[in-house]
């Protein structure tokens, strides 16, 4: 029996491969920030059109025992807070990730894709998958290498 010689594989093609993979999934994860971006916009434009009109809430229908619950404003005032926190979290991730992309594929600035990675490691499930990829990849000797020249 004749047994075939082991295929050799090149690891820095390989290696390009995965980086490239890399920034194309980088690059979409910033475009899923943008989505997320315009989702929080929209969300933002309802709530500011429903809590802007509080005569809504002082419908007798609604409450039938003449009880009021809190001022709309009040609530929208909380709203705004979340509005900015979650706003500022979606942008950060989105600008850091189109970074990272473009660096990924010009093969600089290591250390600023791993915290990306490990940033995008809080976005459950895809940023997770994306960043421990990411983690895997950049850490192996070769990728060091290919940075390094």
């Amino acid at each position: 029996m004749n047994e075939l010689p082991p295929i050799l594989r090149d690891q820095r093609k390989v290696d390009a491969n995965h980086l490239n993979l890399l920034a194309i999934f980088h690059f979409i994860s910033a475009g899923f920030a943008l989505l997320g971006m315009l989702f929080l916009l929209a969300h933002f434009a309802i709530f500011h059109a429903v809590f802007s009109h509080p005569e809504i809430f002082n419908d007798p229908k609604l409450s039938p025992d003449g009880r009021h619950g809190p001022n709309p404003a009040e609530i929208f005032a909380v709203f705004k807070w979340f509005y900015l926190v979650i706003g500022t979290w979606i942008l950060c991730s989105g600008i850091l990730n189109l970074i990272s992309g473009f660096y990924l594929r010009a093969r600089k600035h290591w250390t600023f894709s791993v915290v990306v990675a490990v940033f995008n490691c809080f976005y459950m499930p895809i940023g997770t998958v994306l960043g421990v990829f990411t983690i895997i990849v950049l850490v192996r000797d070769s990728v060091r290498e290919l940075y390094d020249a």
